[in-house]
Formats: structure tokens, C-alpha cells, sequence
């Protein structure tokens, strides 16, 4: 079978996806948009990978960056981007697009090139772009805003429809698509993300690459990942803040974009020493990079609520190291790293509890080795890629 793994963002779980199912024998194209500003994976053939599958760039205005975050000119680029990917479609000639990480208008000629000719879409729904817009363009803009927001509703909608199959990251997916979309539940099958565990394995925290940045006799919380609009990057200058007078406590934020300027910006002008801003390490590195920390940050507004999970949690739960979040409690990340007792969660407003939580992983080593035992055992049952590769293999034949 003749099978495109289409993810936006290029992000490294997905990788592995592609590659398993090539090893099944399909013939797999991984595609991914260049120049964006985000955590990307190993996007190019390793010795050993099969030689049914390739990775494609499609490309996406370099300017995208630049104006990221002005509405009309990232759109007009998206469109454009998701012609480039549809043209692609269409002369391959794919048995299957499973597409993700999407945006809507640009996921929209995706799945029109898709079953053009009689193949099947899937939409991997990691997030729901539709409805963040909406939010967002509603409270900028009251009246043009509900009127964009519909249009983009609507897209999502007619997406779905066209879906042979919708495959949800979690269970909190499935009343949305059925409320708001009006998706057949029978048409949604629940397939959790999961993280490279292969490719992260466990590492001491004095490596080569805390001892380039000065990190291994240091006390650091690490936050990995992207830092946008549904991120609240204050509460990471109060961590640090709270720990300027304390030279072996560090803050590190491995980031690029609009929260990681905002940072660098605050920090001069609080003369905060302690935190560092890098930009996106290499993906090689990440498994020393999440090593160097001792306890692993992640944050996101209440107001993503379930629209978002954030990915990074599950790359941090395979470091072995304790997570602490500030992230909505119903969030899918909050909930795992409470019942696996892999970290400590707090609600994104609760800057106090935060810092309370943030002292108390610092003071107590015990805690912090209990709780890494415990995120790197729920990575190692979890996420190797066989079962999910064989979930997702039965999805796309059908």
C-alpha cells in the first residue's frame, strides 16, 4: 500500500511511525513543511531504515517566520503550503493520507487532492486549529471574528466528512468532534501520542552536553518545546526570580519565537543571570539535553484547555526525570503524570502553588527519584512504536 504520513510540523514521534509502517512493507512518503520555527525530529533517511521510505520537504514561504503571528500573511502562506502538499498527492497518487498538525485551510486541499482519485484521508486530529481560532479572533475582533471563526468550523467539518476514519490523540476528543462537528463517534478511533523511547534512552545529567553549557553542577529546571499564545512563559521568569540569589540554581529554556523573545527581553532587564534561553537543540541531542535537567517544565493556559496536549510531556516522561506542570488539571498530560506519580501539577494560575512545587522537587531528592522511576517505567510499558504501528495499520487499510 501506497501510504503519505503527512505531519506539519515535523515533529520526531511521527518518524517513527512512518518507519514502522514501511518496515510492514508499505511504501511510505513521510512529508513535512520546511522553514517553520519549531522542535523538529530526524527528518531524513537512517542507515538501516527501509528502503520503501522516503521524507519529503514541501515547501512553505521562508518568510512564514517572519510573519508567523500576523493573521492574513501566515494564512495566505498556509494555503499556498497546503497546495504545494495537494499537487504532491495527486501526481503520487497515495493509497492513504493520514494528515496532522494541520492547519485548517491548509488541511483543506490536502483532502480534496486525497480521494480525488479514489484514495482515503484520515485526519489525525492533534489539536483543534478551527476552534483556537475562533476563540482567539472573537475576542480580538467581536464581529468579523464569529464570521472567520464559522468559516473555519465549517472547513474542519467538511474535513471530517470527507475522513474515512478520524484518529483522536485522547478519549477528551471525542465529545468535541461529536458536538461541535457532528462526527458518527463511530467514525473516531482514540490512538494516544506517544514519544521516541528508542531514541531517548536514560543518560546522567553530567554529559557532554551539560558540561558545554555549564549545567552539570548546576540545579536546573528545563523547559523544552515551543513557547506561543497558548503558553503563559511569565510563570518561567517568576521560577527564575525566585532563585536569582541562588547560583547553583539555573532556569533553561530551549525555545525559539515570540515567548522565548519575551523572555530573553524580561530577563536582560531584570539582570536575571540564572536564566538561559538556547535555541532548538538538534534532535540528537535531546536525549542529553532532557538529561541535563532535574526537573522537566511544562506549561499552557487554561484556555487551550483540552484542545492541546502537549507533546513535550511524553518526550520528558522517557528522560527519566520529574515533570512539573502547570497545565489545566483535565489536561490529558495533568492527568498522566498524576496517576503514574511522574510529577507534581498545578493549575496555570496558581503561581504560588507552582513555585511551592518547583522548591519542593529541588529540596527532595527522594521525591524527584521516585518520581523519575516512575515517568521513565510508564514510557517503557507504553510507547514503544510496534502496537501503535499495528493500530494504525489496521486503521489504514479500511
Amino acid at each position: 500500500m501506497r501510504i503519505v504520513v503527512h505531519d506539519y510540523a515535523g515533529h520526531a514521534f511521527p518518524t517513527s511511525l512512518s518507519r514502522a509502517l514501511a518496515a510492514r512493507g508499505h511504501v511510505v512518503v513521510h512529508a513535512f513543511a520546511s522553514s517553520l520555527q519549531t522542535p523538529r525530529g530526524d527528518l531524513t533517511i537512517k542507515p538501516g531504515d527501509p528502503l520503501t521510505l522516503e521524507f519529503r520537504e514541501i515547501p512553505m514561504n521562508p518568510e512564514y517566520v517572519r510573519y508567523k503571528y500576523s493573521f492574513r500573511r501566515r494564512r495566505n502562506m498556509e494555503i499556498r503550503y497546503g497546495k504545494e502538499v495537494a499537487k504532491f498527492i495527486s501526481a503520487w497518487k497515495p493509497d492513504a493520507v493520514l494528515s496532522g498538525n494541520t492547519p485548517t485551510e491548509a488541511q483543506e486541499p490536502i483532502t480534496r487532492a486525497a480521494i480525488a482519485d479514489g484514495g482515503r484521508f484520515y485526519y489525525w486530529v492533534q489539536d483543534f486549529y478551527s476552534l483556537a481560532v475562533d476563540k482567539i479572533l472573537r475576542r480580538k475582533l467581536p464581529i468579523a471574528g464569529a464570521w472567520v471563526g464559522a468559516w473555519y468550523r465549517h472547513l474542519d467539518r467538511r474535513q471530517f466528512r470527507r475522513s474515512s476514519k478520524i484518529i483522536a490523540i485522547t478519549e477528551d476528543f471525542t465529545p468535541i468532534l461529536s458536538d461541535e462537528f457532528g462526527v458518527d463517534i463511530s467514525k473516531i478511533t482514540v490512538v494516544p501520542n506517544w514519544a521516541l523511547i528508542e531514541e531517548i534512552p536514560l543518560l546522567p545529567k553530567n554529559n557532554d552536553w551539560s558540561r558545554r553549557h555549564a549545567l552539570h553542577d548546576k540545579f536546573v529546571y528545563l523547559y523544552s518545546g515551543t513557547i506561543g499564545m497558548k503558553h503563559n512563559p511569565a510563570m518561567l521568569l517568576d521560577l527564575a526570580r525566585r532563585h536569582m540569589e541562588n547560583d547553583d540554581v539555573r532556569v533553561v529554556i530551549v525555545s525559539e519565537g515570540i515567548g522565548a523573545e519575551w523572555l530573553r527581553k524580561e530577563a536582560a532587564a531584570a539582570k536575571l543571570t540564572n536564566l538561559m534561553i538556547l535555541p532548538y537543540q538538534p534532535f540528537h541531542e535531546l536525549p542529553s539535553v532532557l538529561a541535563s535537567g532535574d526537573v522537566l517544565v511544562g506549561i499552557l493556559e487554561e484556555e487551550a484547555g483540552t484542545f492541546s496536549v502537549p507533546s513535550k510531556t511524553l518526550s520528558y516522561l522517557c528522560a527519566g526525570r520529574p515533570l512539573l506542570l502547570a497545565i489545566p488539571l483535565g489536561n490529558l498530560a495533568a492527568r498522566l503524570t498524576r496517576d503514574h506519580k511522574a510529577g507534581l501539577t498545578v493549575a496555570p494560575g496558581d503561581l504560588e502553588g507552582f513555585i511551592t512545587s518547583a522548591c519542593l522537587l529541588r529540596d527532595s531528592d527522594a521525591l524527584r527519584s521516585e518520581l523519575a522511576t516512575n515517568a521513565r517505567a510508564y514510557a517503557e510499558k507504553t510507547f514503544p512504536i510496534e502496537r501503535t504501528a499495528d493500530i494504525f495499520a489496521d486503521i489504514l487499510v479500511k
